[in-house]
């Protein structure tokens, strides 16, 4: 190495560390990227950072030199509340191949279940019960994406593909192919409305917290299914639990909650309804998101923009 050499610390869940900071090492020696991956440097000499919350640091007044703080995880409003770091740093979001992938395959997964009516098929065969039943071709079904980002993007294209009627909101006006989108609260309404199967993947926001409440859940036609992994706190718990009880909502199937995880004494664990996950949708894939770590860290130090930096102001 020279003196041109580059400084990448590992500051992430310690139990994951030796994994990172070996996949990390394989990856910089392949390459000819003048990176050393030092995760006892002084933090004065450290010019990028891969980091999670799950690592207990949460100061990088330190870090003078810092060029890049690059997150692991796709979610960061843990970080935006228990982080302190420069404003001039970028703060990067995860977004890698092998999350993407899990993450459309979850969706899709439950999607298909829910269309094809399969717990019926389970619950008529555990009964012994021969009846008939026609599911709708995927061309007659309406599916609702909440969420446009980098992930809710890949999910609707998929849906599109699949055949789906496929409407998708956000914050701002998106324009993805084969896909009806929404923005703004008229352009929710809407989409909530068209929607007989709901995905969420909206990131926590002041804004986007009980997204789906009484209200809203009331605009999704009857007999709708839920299927969340974006976070917890973007469905009223309550509001949902009264929305099945009641049978507008047919089912849910949910991956992530308020608390993590899920306390025994949840009404979800036994609800006949509903579908616990175990926040397993999308996992950061440590060989795929190294290479995306490192691509990130190759744009900088040609002097090209980072990727999927955080705005501190909308929160993700």
């Amino acid at each position: 190495m020279t003196e041109n050499t580059h400084v990448v610390g590992v500051l992430v869940d310690p139990t994951e560390k030796a994994e990172w900071v070996e996949e990390l090492n394989r990856q910089v020696a392949a390459s000819d990227l003048p990176l050393r991956i030092d995760t006892e440097a002084d933090p004065a000499e450290v010019d990028y950072m891969v980091y999670n919350i799950d690592s207990g640091m949460f100061d990088f007044t330190p870090y003078t030199k810092l060029r890049a703080i690059l997150n692991t995880w796709a979610g960061v409003e843990g970080a935006l509340k228990t982080l302190n770091w420069p404003d001039h740093v970028p703060f990067c979001r995860m977004v890698e191949p092998g999350m993407t992938i899990g993450m459309v395959e979850y969706f899709l997964a439950h999607t298909m279940r829910y269309h094809m009516d399969t717990d019926r098929s389970v619950t008529q065969s555990a009964e012994g019960r021969w009846q008939k039943y026609m599911p709708p071709l995927a061309a007659d079904r309406g599916v609702g994406i909440l969420g446009l980002g980098a992930l809710g993007t890949a999910i609707a294209e998929r849906m599109a593909a699949n055949g789906f009627q496929v409407h998708g909101w956000a914050r701002s006006a998106k324009d993805i192919p084969g896909v009806t989108t929404h923005h703004g609260a008229e352009g929710l309404q809407e989409c909530l409305s068209q929607a007989e199967i709901l995905c969420i993947i909206l990131p926590l926001t002041s804004e986007t917290e009980k997204i789906l409440n009484a209200e809203t859940l009331a605009r999704l036609p009857g007999g709708a299914c839920i299927i969340n992994a974006g976070r917890g706190p973007l469905i009223d718990d309550d509001a949902l639990l009264e929305a099945l009880a009641n049978r507008h909502i047919r089912h849910a199937t949910l991956d992530v909650f308020r608390e993590e995880p899920l306390p025994a004494d949840h009404p979800y664990w036994k609800h006949p309804n509903v579908t616990v996950t175990p926040h397993i949708a999308a996992f950061t894939r440590t060989k795929s998101a190294t290479s995306a770590i490192l691509e990130q860290i190759r744009c900088d130090l040609h002097g090209f923009a980072l990727q999927h930096v955080v705005d501190r102001a909308r929160g993700y």
